[in-house]
């Protein structure tokens, strides 16, 4: 067997161990006689998964009680539209702070049911950092603030989480959710994309202050409500029963190496090192974001030519390393570190970029 060193930016890489756990279990999951594929999401069996999956993210999240753990089908940018559909009419108001391409398709679809208040924006320096506490406006009356945490394209990261006052902090975690401790007990709403951190393509995370949750309006479609899953236990319908079922896996994974403490420290060591790999290069490789402002999921580099980044990455193909391209509407090169990314992986890369810069 040949693994590849996989940098795609989603879907993206899988622990190898939740791989050969389900390659153990497809054919018979636990001695039932069926695959997690073949069973219904009404039977005891995926109830169980999905038990256990969602007491895992409250436990690595350290999220508090009065929380709902929900699992839904579209994607991150279903949430675009579902979060205002449920929380925003016209006459109310939400800021929205825009730090990169999916935060401003969210704002977008926000403006369909009421107001958008750019509260911060980094767009004129093109997406290259963060807006601190103080630069961002913020109004008192808005129905909520939404962050959009880490930016996969343009490969920013907020550190801090901001200050929102007693209106309620939203965020996109859809890249960084689990790469690093968050005190998510400051948010009321949280909504992930599973394949990046979480597990593969096909779930989305959300997770529901109860309190905030308590006042989506009424008259909605049953499919795009929000109390509809709550009631449920997110079975209103089919769910994506395999993908939760990855991620129940790939929680496992995380108790397993040691939790958030021993996957922090892994991704703070892979965020050295390629950092580390490109400051030290002599303006050879640069990156693109403020050093204040550098993600820890989503590394994005340029060089001095775009023929040379072509030749870069197919080089780097060859070699074995996978999805360094960067996304087309920005181009150069992009590494995205999420918490499969073994430390190796990334060690590989760095010899790599240092052996091609010294033949190129």
């Amino acid at each position: 067997m040949k693994r590849v060193y996989n940098f795609n930016p989603g879907p993206s890489a899988l622990p190898l161990e939740v791989l050969k756990t389900a390659q153990e279990e497809m054919l018979d999951y636990k001695g039932v006689g069926m695959s997690v594929l073949e069973m219904s999401h009404r039977s005891k069996d995926f109830e169980a998964i999905l038990a256990e999956a969602k007491a895992l993210i409250k436990k690595h999240l350290q999220l508090p009680d009065g929380f709902h753990i929900l699992f839904l089908g579209g994607g991150a940018s279903m949430q675009f539209a579902m979060l205002p559909m449920n929380f925003l009419s016209q006459g109310q108001s939400a800021d929205y702070i825009i730090t990169g391409s999916w935060a401003q398709k969210a704002a977008s679809e926000a403006k369909l049911f009421g107001t958008v208040n750019t509260a911060a924006s980094s767009s004129e320096a093109n997406f290259s950092y963060i807006p601190t506490q103080d630069q961002i406006k913020l109004d008192p009356s808005a129905q909520y603030v939404h962050v959009t945490t880490n930016n996969t394209i343009f490969g920013s990261e907020w550190s801090y989480l901001p200050e929102t006052g007693n209106v309620p902090l939203i965020l996109d975690m859809s890249s960084d959710i689990l790469s690093r401790r968050v005190d998510v007990s400051k948010t009321s709403f949280i909504y992930a994309g599973a394949q990046k951190n979480l597990g593969p393509a096909g779930v989305t995370l959300v997770i529901v202050k109860e309190d905030f949750a308590a006042k989506q309006k009424q008259g909605l479609p049953k499919i795009l409500s929000y109390s509809t899953y709550i009631k449920e236990d997110s079975l209103y319908n089919t769910p994506p029963v395999y993908p939760i079922y990855i991620t129940m896996l790939t929680m496992r994974w995380i108790d397993s190496i040691g939790g958030m403490v021993e996957v922090e420290k892994r991704n703070n060591r892979k965020k050295e090192l390629i950092y580390g790999a490109i400051d030290n290069s002599g303006g050879y490789y640069k990156g693109t974001v403020r050093a204040d402002s550098r993600s820890g999921m989503n590394v994005t580099i340029r060089m001095n030519t775009e023929e040379l980044e072509a030749k870069f990455i197919a080089e780097a193909k060859s070699a074995g390393f996978i999805g360094l391209k960067g996304h087309r509407s920005v181009g150069g090169l992009r590494a995205s570190t999420y918490n499969a990314v073994p430390v190796e992986a990334v060690e590989k890369l760095v010899e790599f970029m240092k052996d091609f810069q010294k033949k190129n």
